[in-house]
């Protein structure tokens, strides 16, 4: 991997995974790790920069996160944010007690001259979240910005490298705050930026070729972002040592099985096993009502269907998975880029018995950093921009029991929506959109006669994670083009509704 690592120290924040993600803009590689880590542990990653996140804790409390001191006398520049700089004050002599007064949302701050502040107006917006502040700084630092209610909003030792800032130049709320990072990144920490796209497919392309061999790579397709962006990049790297098994339980919208198996198996060649289990999922669905027991059918079901399909291809050696960088962090960290699993820690559920080594290509990546990969690799951008979609599928947007007709009836009603989204223009700027079929109808009126049909639910949602969300104003126009065409065009459907709820207190998905 990239010789410029940057660690950023996790110490509880919100912002741990935009700090790692505005260190990435700048073309630098960095890695989220717990606080927990060792001075050895660290030194042994050669890191040429360290960025210490913000936190809930107040420093002086027992039991608060902390590290060892001896970070400071690495020779390698740090930066601490928020609480990240209130820790640095409180571990090199310097005192934080509650603030006089909580900062929290835009605030005036005035900058001094400094390296981390160079070509950014000296009178600025910055966003604060804190109710601890730094009272006295420690020896050897120097005040470099202030706010009127926090005469510490920044200090930095220019000597031994080491900033701090109150304030989190990592959100869009600060202005040049991304500058601030790029001023630690580039003119404290002298790293020139040679992380790209290319450079990591280039890297994975060598590393995943000297790992495999000839030996045989099975990968387990949804057809979903990641999967599909990892199943490539192993294609790159072996070719046809490659297989990849695309499960079809039925429960995809309208075209999808047969769209993923024409851009794998026709676009990019690859030997694709293509399993068409809808019958028996939904053989497995039959009367089945309650959501969390849904999940679990759809999830075993397709255990069992990729476990006796794997058998039938003969020996394996690797198994591909899509994971990505939030999922190794949520997990509790990095191990490496591959390790032995049992079968029942990955998403194919293999038998007990065999023991896969696991190929994760897209660990290290960020989902934005995904859909760049992809496009690079020439994955089609209506793919790679697809919303996200649950893995059971449809299976929890028929609300109740699934049957066949609920699901045509659904997927035509879902594609009439997309379809008139991607018109307006709106597809792009909504993070998830999607219809669901309630399990209720309701009594309509169509020609002169009465009608007892069901209704159709239309969700639509801003967000950048999908942690929380707003409800997208989608214009009166376009909900009326799209409610008109479901009724007309879509069989035992006689009324449409817009939900209007954001996230919390609702879930995005209504299963």
């Amino acid at each position: 991997m990239d010789k410029e690592l940057v660690l950023v120290i996790d110490f509880g924040g919100q912002y741990n995974q935009l700090i790692a993600r505005r260190v990435r803009e700048c073309n630098v590689y960095c890695e989220v790790i717990p606080n927990s880590y060792s001075i050895d542990e660290i030194k042994n990653k050669n890191p040429k920069g360290i960025i210490f996140t913000g936190g809930p804790s107040s420093v002086y409390e027992e039991n608060a996160p902390t590290i060892s001191k001896e970070i400071f006398e690495l020779g390698i520049p740090v930066l601490g944010i928020c609480y990240g700089a209130q820790l640095t004050a409180h571990l090199l002599g310097g005192s934080v007690k509650k603030g006089d007064k909580r900062e929290y949302g835009k605030t005036k701050i005035h900058y001094k001259d400094s390296m981390l502040f160079y070509g950014i107006e000296k009178e600025n917006i910055c966003w604060m979240s804190h109710t601890d502040a730094i009272y006295e700084i420690p020896e050897g630092f120097e005040i470099t910005a202030y706010t009127d209610d926090c005469p510490i909003a920044a200090m930095e030792n220019k000597e031994k490298n080491l900033y701090a800032v109150q304030f989190h130049p990592e959100v869009e709320h600060t202005n040049d705050g991304f500058k601030v990072i790029e001023n630690f990144l580039v003119n404290i920490c002298n790293l020139k930026g040679t992380w790209t796209t290319k450079s990591f497919i280039d890297e994975s392309i060598e590393y995943i070729r000297k790992k495999v061999g000839d030996k045989k790579v099975l990968c387990a397709l949804s057809g979903g972002v990641d999967s599909s962006v990892a199943a490539v990049l192993v294609h790159k790297a072996i070719g046809d040592n490659l297989t990849c098994m695309f499960v079809d339980h039925g429960l995809l919208r309208k075209n999808e099985g047969d769209e993923v198996e024409s851009i794998f198996k026709d676009t990019f060649n690859m030997n694709l096993i293509r399993i068409n289990a809808k019958d028996r999922f939904l053989d497995r669905l039959k009367g089945v009502v309650d959501p969390e027991q849904k999940r679990k059918i759809i999830g075993e079901e397709f255990i069992r269907v990729f476990e006796e399909e794997s058998k039938k291809i003969g020996k394996i050696d690797y198994l591909v998975q899509g994971t990505i960088y939030p999922d190794v962090i949520e997990s509790g960290g990095d191990k490496g880029t591959a390790s032995v699993i049992k079968s029942h820690h990955n998403v194919g559920g293999l038998p007990e018995d065999i023991d896969f080594e696991i190929i994760e290509p897209l660990r290290k990546l960020f989902k934005d950093e995904v859909r760049k990969v992809g496009l690079e690799l020439g994955i089609p951008k209506d793919l790679i921009f697809r919303h996200p979609f649950p893995g059971p599928g449809l299976g929890i947007r028929v609300l109740g029991e699934v049957t066949d007709e609920k699901l045509e009836i659904l997927k035509e009603a879902d594609y009439i929506y997309r379809q008139e989204l991607k018109k307006a223009g709106l597809d792009k700027e909504i993070w998830q959109a999607f219809a669901v079929l309630p399990d209720v109808k309701t009594v309509g009126v169509m020609g002169d006669e009465r009608t007892y049909s069901y209704l159709i639910g239309l969700r639509a949602i801003s967000s950048s994670d999908g942690m929380t969300g707003d409800w997208y104003r989608i214009p009166y126009d376009v909900l009326e083009k799209i409610s008109i065409r479901i009724v007309n065009e879509v069989p035992n459907v006689n009324r449409v509704v817009y939900d209007i709820t954001s996230k919390p207190p609702s879930t995005i998905e209504w299963e």
